[in-house]
């Protein structure tokens, strides 16, 4: 794969790369920070220029939560289709995003680094790029396959994983900003929702609409409201949620190098 994009939410807030590179054969030869400017606002993008022995390589890092410098904004304030405009103009091959979630499977524990395969969104707030023409868009998979599989294998690797470890998970769409009610969260497992978030799926219907690939990378970072293990009635915090993600990169780091490793 010759250019990716990753975009970074509370899990990822700026892509920071040292030995991962050199090990992976990898060199770093340039970094840009750059403003796109689109219809819908300014987005910054971080551009690496990486060299390896296949030839040169571009990796673009998008912080979703952008705020005038500071990665603070509330999910249900971002621009996406600014977000995805800007990474599709620079003519990224695939879009690889990283999630932090709260679990409600119990397989699923915070630390665990997965796949989401498919999600569920009753928030009934449009993400579309179509306001003025009737343009349906097919979501039934709304991961690309073969991005996932190639992830799949480095999760399990990375995590030494046995072959039956689950891996593939359904996401939920909060609106947010507020974290979830034990009820909620009780409501959400009997519909089919496994982790819960406030903000990915509106990409993934975007790419869906601009045929861009895309695969959204989902770390644990806690249990969700109600799930704690010995107490049920736990507060969530969002300063120890991020910090809970931030801890889990190792997997995800190796999911990018392997995309970038990709012919």
């Amino acid at each position: 794969m010759q250019r990716l994009a990753v975009i970074g939410g509370t899990g990822l807030i700026e892509m920071t790369f040292g030995q991962q590179l050199t090990d992976a054969g990898l060199i770093l030869q340039r970094r840009d920070d750059v403003i796109v400017e689109t219809n819908w606002g300014e987005v910054p993008l971080t551009c690496l220029k990486l060299s390896s022995a296949e030839g040169e390589k571009e990796l673009l890092f998008l912080q979703r939560h952008h705020n005038k410098g500071n990665p603070s904004k509330p999910p249900h304030m971002i621009e996406h289709r600014a977000n995805i405009s800007a990474l599709a103009n620079s003519g990224c091959d695939a879009i690889m995003a990283v999630c932090s979630v709260g679990a409600i499977s119990a397989d699923f524990p915070p630390g665990k680094v997965a796949l989401a395969n498919q999600y569920i969104d009753f928030t009934g707030v449009a993400s579309t790029f179509h306001h003025e023409d009737a343009t349906f868009t097919s979501v039934t998979e709304p991961f690309d396959g073969e991005l996932n599989e190639v992830l799949l294998g480095v999760l399990r690797e990375a995590q030494s994983f046995s072959d039956d470890e689950k891996l593939m998970y359904t996401y939920w769409l909060a609106h947010g900003p507020q974290f979830e009610t034990r009820a909620e969260v009780d409501a959400i497992e009997k519909l089919g929702g496994n982790m819960v978030g406030m903000t990915m799926p509106r990409e993934a219907k975007l790419c869906r609409e601009l045929d861009i690939p895309y695969a959204a990378v989902c770390i644990s970072s806690n249990w969700a409201a109600g799930r704690e293990p010995g107490n049920e009635s736990a507060d969530l915090s969002h300063l120890s949620v991020s910090a809970e993600a931030n801890k889990r990169l190792a997997p995800v780091w190796k999911c990018v190098i392997e995309m970038l490793s990709q012919g």
